[in-house]
């Protein structure tokens, strides 16, 4: 005889859930940045169902906020802010996506992600560059210091590893998934989806 093969039993809560990107960015002044794509992936044998959630709906269309995502596949989920005013600028909303097994209403995991309006991209642009700036004056005061005999400790930072693996997760999250036709990168450097999976799993745990 035959015995069926048994899917170990999930515990509610405790699935990893795999989302890029975490933090979402709408720029009052830019339209273009008013409607943004969450991907979800799935990395599992088995279906699952999602609902999105937010914890303020009135601001927010979600397509298709509620389905399904096939066994080693992943969806897109658009988002659109339709109430871009002054009063919301700085103000973090949040959107939780929950997933479960198709036959099973229990949440099997869930994320959270960001989301924040913005009144200016040109702004938020000269705000990261005087911060570049910044960080490039310690960083010049640092290894001046670093030479002299008299300082011989080093503080402790994020290390030139951690910080390049980052940047690589990020560019490969970035690249197009294979059999997206439209894209006009070459086709060897689509990604599967597995290959995403592992990048965002990497950039979830080099700065959680």
């Amino acid at each position: 005889m035959h015995q069926q093969k048994r899917q170990p039993e999930l515990v509610e809560g405790n699935l990893p859930v795999f989302v890029f990107p975490t933090e979402l960015i709408f720029y009052a002044d830019d339209q273009s940045t008013h409607k943004q794509v969450l991907t979800l992936y799935n990395p599992y044998e088995f279906a699952l169902k999602f609902k999105v959630l937010c914890t303020t709906p009135n601001k927010y269309v979600v397509v298709d906020a509620a389905g399904a995502v096939k066994p080693q596949c992943c969806v897109d989920i658009v988002i659109r802010h339709r109430d871009v005013r002054s009063c919301h600028y700085g103000v973090t909303d949040k959107f939780r996506l929950q997933v479960s097994e198709q036959s099973q209403r229990k949440a099997l995991g869930r994320k959270e992600v960001v989301a924040t309006l913005l009144p200016s991209a040109k702004e938020q642009q000269k705000e990261e560059e005087e911060k570049r700036i910044k960080e490039h004056l310690t960083e010049s005061l640092f290894f001046e210091q670093s030479f002299q005999p008299e300082n011989r400790t080093v503080s402790s930072g994020p290390s030139l590893l951690t910080v390049f693996l980052g940047v690589v997760c990020i560019a490969a999250l970035m690249l197009p998934t294979l059999g997206d036709v439209e894209s006009l990168v070459p086709l060897y450097l689509h990604l599967s989806v597995n290959q995403k999976l592992v990048a965002a799993y990497i950039l979830g745990h080099l700065f959680k």
